[in-house]
């Protein structure tokens, strides 16, 4: 037993020494840089073809303080929300169709970034953030053994407000945040007809 609780304590001794050098020199980019890697969830607001919230998403975002507080930088994010719909009849064409549907929206928006950051140097570091940018989706219905889907660009825009926790003197920090999200873009696949994107959700990941 006495033999196994040393073995116990210098693997978990060898982790802890991995993780510490692993780790950045500081908890934060030492340059006026910032970044941060979230895991997203997303809730979609009456886009009328996928409205299922889902956490198959995430976030990159990175930048530079150009003043004390205004960050500037580019962002990047992905997500995908799927809906399933029973057996209905529909028309497609000249004729009728009768299926059950699975459907799935992929959103891929990016561009830039700009944040206002209070307590730079702080353990505790709220923000407020907004992006400008465009937007990729792929909207997509699958029923039988055939499938149906549109490629839509449009114009991107999102409201933020998150903060940045620094516990520790080394290592990174954890970033938590709220948005809001509009994207232009429509669609039309099969009878469904989709006109803007809106979303609402939070992000959970790492702070550098």
């Amino acid at each position: 037993m006495k033999t196994r609780k040393n073995i116990y304590f210098k693997v978990v001794a060898l982790v802890v020494i991995a993780i510490a050098f692993a780790m950045p020199a500081k908890a934060q980019l030492s340059d006026n840089g910032y970044a941060n890697i979230d895991w997203q969830f997303n809730v979609p607001l009456s886009n009328n073809f996928a409205d299922k919230a889902s956490g198959w998403g995430m976030n990159f975002e990175g930048g530079y303080f150009v003043t004390p507080n205004l960050g500037l930088g580019l962002f990047l994010n992905y997500h995908s929300n799927h809906e399933y719909f029973p057996r209905e009849t529909f028309k497609l064409g000249a004729g009728d169709v009768t299926t059950d549907q699975q459907h799935t929206m992929f959103q891929l928006p990016f561009g830039a970034a700009a944040r206002y950051q209070w307590n730079r140097g702080g353990i505790v570091q709220p923000y407020i953030s907004a992006k400008l940018g465009a937007e990729y989706a792929k909207i997509r219905s699958n029923f039988n053994m055939l499938e149906a889907r549109e490629n839509s660009w449009g114009f991107y825009a999102s409201p933020e407000v998150g903060i940045n926790v620094f516990p520790w003197a080394y290592g990174p920090g954890l970033h938590i945040a709220l948005y809001y999200s509009y994207g232009t873009n429509k669609a039309d696949v099969l009878h469904y007809s989709v006109d803007g994107l809106n979303n609402f959700g939070f992000r959970v990941g790492l702070s550098f």
